[in-house]
């Protein structure tokens, strides 16, 4: 396959490249028109990212108690509002900018300038920044899960637009620019284990860390267990992302070639092993039962354990990865709180951190330089092709990533935390009473908004002074001395 979408785009063409293609001077769609099969699916693909949004947010919610789970809700719909304003503003910009040291991007596309059709690949750049968009706005809304239950809602959206500029944008810029180090060293992504999943885990760790336990862990000083509030959001939500991730992982080959087939493939076979692994654990630890919340974690967890995979590996491998993480995750979910000491209770490190280690170090023991080659120009192998350095490639990623971001998000989060006005931490009666009756306007999770207002009006005070008067009318006195001498007997 050509380099370029058609013959107009060659060596020559720079001077109207420059300019990120000016319509003035020719006919832009008329450059594309071999390759508009594949700018559909780009233009597909990145729709189809859309429905994870709101996926993660009622999956988050239905995982958090009533009390605060519209509160998740809401940072899902402002992240949506923040995170395409900078990603225009300079988000772009300092991860894809052709002039980007190894390191971070420049400004050179501040505002989206130049940004028009300007070939990628097989697309012009402006349906490029779009998908590419949708990335660092997923990125965002997993990462923030790390907040849960106890964070103020304006601090979590200040720290969601720097993190994305100081943390995603240079993790990305690492990884996906043409001239990020890790690009160059040869760590293999195929869609976001180290940018997307591996940076959003640990930045949601660094989050619960310097946030501190909710109230109820303070109190007793033990990690209490908490069962998801609603199965049924999590299923709808599960089921969201599922379908979101063909867009993900499928786009990201940006083009429409069998390689894009066979990550479909990949990405939903990997998904259905991890319902497999995920259950196969539970069925041992819950003694011959499941749990539909449990399921929908398993496929959380292939589907993120794929995606730096799903373009590099053979389809059994894929089954094998999502497999074996889901079990590795599930294996550690029971004791890695207590061990670490952190309230991570929506297990966004678990599931996409440990998840995304596991995708990333076995795509560098099964990557095949023949599904690589599906697409007709792509070459990447691993331990399976006798590329034995390509595991010490994406142990480079993966350790590189958790420091940067750990690092960087806990500086960024003290400092914002004493700026006036940015204190993450909600305040004590706010966080039991919930976050929802303090910073939503009239709005709850149905059945608990219901609690509140007969709590209010001592509904359940008099219904438990009633139940004492009734226990009381139904004891005869010959039966209180009876209750005596069995006492006195025992």
């Amino acid at each position: 396959m050509s380099e370029y979408p058609s013959d107009l785009f060659n060596e020559t063409s720079q001077g109207w490249t420059a300019a990120g293609g000016n319509s003035q001077l020719m006919d832009v769609n008329l450059a594309y028109a071999p390759s508009v099969g594949h700018q559909v699916w780009l233009m597909i693909s990145g729709v189809l990212i859309m429905p994870i949004i709101p996926g993660i947010g009622l999956f988050y919610a239905g995982e958090a108690r009533r009390k605060s789970a519209m509160s998740i809700l809401w940072q899902s719909m402002a992240i949506l509002g923040i995170i395409p304003f900078q990603w225009f503003l300079w988000g772009y910009s300092l991860t894809y900018a052709a002039d980007a040291s190894p390191f971070i991007g420049t400004l050179t596309n501040f505002g989206l300038r130049n940004v028009i059709s300007v070939p990628v690949g097989y697309i012009p750049e402006i349906l490029f920044s779009f998908f590419q968009c949708m990335f660092c706005i997923e990125t965002i809304v997993i990462m923030i899960g790390g907040a849960f239950e106890r964070c103020r809602l304006l601090p979590s959206m200040v720290y969601a637009f720097c993190w994305a500029t100081i943390v995603y944008c240079p993790v990305a810029c690492w990884t996906w620019n043409s001239n990020g180090w890790l690009y160059k060293l040869g760590a293999l992504d195929f869609a976001g284990g180290g940018p997307v999943h591996i940076a959003s885990g640990v930045g949601a760790l660094a989050f619960s860390l310097v946030l501190g336990k909710r109230i109820e862990h303070k109190d007793d000083g033990k990690m209490p267990q908490y069962h998801a509030h609603s199965p049924v959001m999590i299923y709808i939500g599960t089921i969201f992302v599922w379908m979101g991730w063909f867009g993900f992982n499928g786009g990201s080959t940006l083009n429409a070639t069998v390689r894009t087939s066979y990550v479909l493939v990949n990405t939903n076979l990997a998904a259905a092993t991890g319902i497999m692994g995920w259950n196969a654990l539970e069925y041992v630890l819950y003694k011959g039962r499941f749990s539909v919340a449990g399921s929908c974690r398993g496929v959380m967890v292939g589907l993120v354990a794929i995606t730096p995979a799903a373009g590099f590996v053979p389809v059994y491998f894929a089954a094998v990865i999502g497999f074996v993480s889901a079990v590795i995750v599930r294996g550690v979910d029971n004791w890695f709180n207590e061990f670490v000491g952190i309230d991570e209770g929506l297990m966004v490190f678990k599931n996409h951190a440990i998840g995304g280690t596991c995708g990333a170090l076995m795509t560098g023991l099964f990557a095949a330089n023949w599904v690589t080659a599906l697409d007709g120009s792509s070459s990447a192998s691993g331990w399976v092709d006798h590329n034995y350095v390509q595991l010490g490639y994406q142990l480079a990623e993966v350790c590189a990533i958790i420091g940067y971001t750990l690092v960087m998000s806990i500086i960024l989060l003290y400092l914002i935390n004493y700026i006036p006005g940015l204190k993450f931490r909600s305040e004590e009666h706010e966080e039991r009473e919930g976050l929802d009756l303090h910073y939503l306007f009239n709005e709850g999770m149905g059945d608990h908004e219901l609690f509140l207002v007969l709590k209010e009006a001592g509904f359940f005070k008099a219904l438990a002074i009633k139940g004492q008067e009734l226990l009381s009318e139904s004891v005869t006195p010959t039966s209180k001395a009876e209750l005596t001498e069995e006492k006195k007997l025992a």
